[in-house]
């Protein structure tokens, strides 16, 4: 009996440590991402999108597909390099003769405490803008965005905005465990 009796709160103490160490606070320091600042999203990422641009009644114009290296600077800065197809084609632009890339896309990213941002990037040759939507994971080091606007310039003046169904997941480059 004695033995039992002591087994049994033995048992319960153990019980009560474990319940201790995974009350919701400990495991929320445990899983939590740490919170995200500006510089969370620094360095180059690697990244594969794809989607439609729809007309105005809704139909596809276009579907497209293309990997993008994307190299954020850490205080809200950033430049981009892509080879994207429309429809199974080349999007025009200026490349890069030795990579076939195109060039000259930067613009501005905001993070928030969150993980979640947004971000800005402007074709400086043909004028198009991408307002995007993003979520960090993986301390950073995964990235998962969406377009959520396109604007394009209108021959009438201004800028003429698209539906858009376009989405990129990418991951920064590197070494795993290293930043």
């Amino acid at each position: 009996m004695k033995i039992w009796f002591r087994t049994t709160i033995c048992a319960m103490a153990v019980v009560s440590a474990l319940a201790l160490s995974l009350s919701p606070a400990s495991r929320a320091q445990t899983n939590d991402n740490d919170g995200c600042k500006l510089s969370t999203l620094q360095g180059d990422y690697a990244l594969r999108i794809s989607g439609q641009i729809f007309n105005p009644s809704g139909a596809v114009v276009s579907q497209r597909d293309g990997i993008v290296m994307q190299h954020y600077d850490g205080a809200g800065g950033l430049t981009q390099k892509d080879y994207v197809l429309s429809n199974g084609v080349a999007v025009p632009g200026p490349v890069d003769p030795t990579t076939m890339f195109h060039t000259d896309e930067s613009g501005t990213y905001t993070v928030n405490s969150d993980c979640t941002g947004t971000a800005t990037v402007t074709f400086h040759a043909s004028g198009v803008v991408l307002e995007v939507m993003f979520v960090l994971s993986n301390h950073g080091h995964t990235i998962h965005q969406i377009v959520s606007s396109l604007t394009v310039p209108n021959p009438a003046g201004g800028q003429l905005a698209m539906h858009v169904n376009i989405h990129a997941d990418g991951e920064k480059l590197g070494l795993v465990g290293q930043d």
